[in-house]
């Protein structure tokens, strides 16, 4: 027995009785989710309710794993380049007055640098096998192997954003579901390798994404693509790079709120020249964690339908065991950021008040502990006149779309995905709801005003609460600690 099938029995002989009693409940149809689930949906959700129960593990050691990269294989084409940091200081200065803009006075934070930043251009490669690896050829003969694809019929090109709680995954995890969304959408995306908490903490994540946009839109000498057309780019992004997409949206909005009244767009300084920064053609979240909090009612309501962990808001620095990144020096509250900004709008976007002049936007959610989260920001922006496109499906766990990708109903999602990406770009978006039924598929008309009585300030104070549970957490854990507000 090698060393890996060893490793595999270790793993999975713990959770053995577990997921037997799952497969026996479900089949006599004793699961309270029997007629909703098939099945793998039963589970899938099972074995990682285990993974996710079983204890912390050190973050180093759980990153690490998620960033294994076994490579690019399969359908699907790949052009690794790195983002360079602009020398100017612009874009970083405006991001530091955006943040105490939108604050309240009481934020503090320590304000990163610029950061060289990993991207991947990836497209869909129809012809080549399911194990296939990438020919053997420069990154530039990889791009241009993407970019005449017959596939690639449209110039819908997507920022992508991934996502993993801000700490977690890279390309090996995401490449794929981009891959599926490019080949969705008839174009091409952009998959971004943003700097991970807790080495790295709020605004860093922000910075790397306005500079993957603006490296988009402005390539400097040397770059495989030529200038992208904001009118060609949509946003999208899965958990937390939904968040990082909607915080960067919410940054390049307060930008424009507050550019010269005579100025068609906002100027920055980037690589020696100055630009406009315009809004994209549109942005997306799929399960979108607007929340760093985890602060409304469905963290508990939607327990039962979900595999992501209850919300503890007493944890603080003792949530995972010590190693070589976490607790930080000097320490903070959480992983993320300081705990003096988790209710600010570009931290947790379902604290942002106004969507106004956005683009369309494309919201989609399960039946989730994220779910209350995605209802308020859509009602939120579909009230002040941006155009909506919002989905619901009836039980299904977050993310579903991707870990449960054979499900008529994620094949469903990720095609409506697409579709609003090409729709942003050469069609139009009008606000529309709907509800789509688990096993059935069957579909319902839903007023996207009206699918949450919770209000942003209903959020706001659910959030400031569990923000003050943070604190006495982190002062009773830590009494000889600094102060979060670092």
């Amino acid at each position: 027995m090698d060393n890996s099938t060893y490793g595999l029995i270790k793993f999975l002989f713990p959770r053995l009785p577990s997921l037997t009693k799952t497969a026996l409940s479900h089949s006599l149809s004793l699961s309270p989710t029997s007629s909703k689930w098939d099945l793998r949906t039963e589970m899938t959700v099972a074995f990682l309710r285990s993974l996710m129960n079983g204890g912390p593990s050190p973050v180093g050691q759980t990153q690490a794993h998620t960033l294994n990269d076994p490579g690019a294989k399969g359908k699907v084409w790949t052009a690794k380049v790195t983002i360079p940091a602009p020398e100017d200081e612009s874009i970083r200065d405006a991001t530091f007055t955006a943040i105490a803009d939108l604050g309240d006075g009481s934020e503090t934070y320590i304000k990163p640098g610029l950061s060289d930043v990993d991207a991947e251009w990836t497209g869909f490669r129809p012809g080549a096998g399911s194990d296939e690896p990438l020919p053997n050829i420069s990154e530039q003969e990889k791009y241009q192997n993407l970019m005449k694809e017959p596939s690639k019929s449209s110039k819908t090109t997507i920022l992508y954003l991934h996502g993993g709680a801000y700490y977690l995954c890279g390309f090996g995890t995401h490449r794929l579901q981009v891959s599926k969304l490019a080949k969705a959408c008839n174009g091409r995306a952009f998959n971004v390798a943003y700097r991970l908490a807790p080495q790295a903490a709020f605004p860093s994540q922000l910075l790397d994404a306005l500079n993957a946009y603006l490296y988009m839109l402005y390539p400097p000498p040397g770059s495989l693509h030529e200038p992208v057309s904001a009118s060609d780019i949509v946003f999208a992004g899965d958990s937390a790079g939904g968040n990082l997409v909607f915080a960067l949206l919410q940054l390049l909005l307060q930008l424009h709120r507050t550019k010269l009244s005579d100025a068609k767009n906002p100027t920055v300084r980037y690589h020696g020249k100055t630009v406009e920064v315009p809004l994209p053609a549109g942005a997306s979240a799929n399960s979108g964690w607007f929340d760093i909090t985890r602060s409304m009612p469905s963290l508990v309501n939607n327990a039962k339908f979900d595999y992501l962990p209850p919300a503890d808001h007493d944890d603080a620095l003792g949530r995972f065991p010590k190693d070589n990144v976490w607790p930080t020096t000097p320490p903070r509250g959480d992983l993320f950021c300081d705990l003096s900004m988790l209710c600010h709008p570009l931290v947790s976007p379902l604290a942002a008040k106004d969507w106004s002049g956005a683009p369309p936007l494309w919201i989609e959610t399960g039946e989730e502990l994220l779910t209350d989260e995605d209802l308020v920001v859509a009602v939120r922006a579909s009230t002040q006149g941006v155009k909506v496109h919002f989905e619901q499906y009836e039980a299904m766990p977050h993310c579903f779309a991707m870990l449960l990708p054979t499900l008529a109903t994620s094949k469903r999602c990720m095609e409506s995905w697409g579709n609003f990406c090409r729709n942003c770009t050469e069609g139009s978006v009008e606000t529309s709801g709907t509800w789509i039924a688990a096993k059935t598929g069957v579909e319902k008309e839903v007023d996207v005003t009206k699918v949450t009585p919770l209000t942003v300030e209903d959020a706001l104070e659910r959030m400031r609460d569990a923000q003050r549970r943070r604190f006495a957490g982190y002062e009773k854990e830590g009494k000889a600690m600094p102060n979060p507000s670092l």
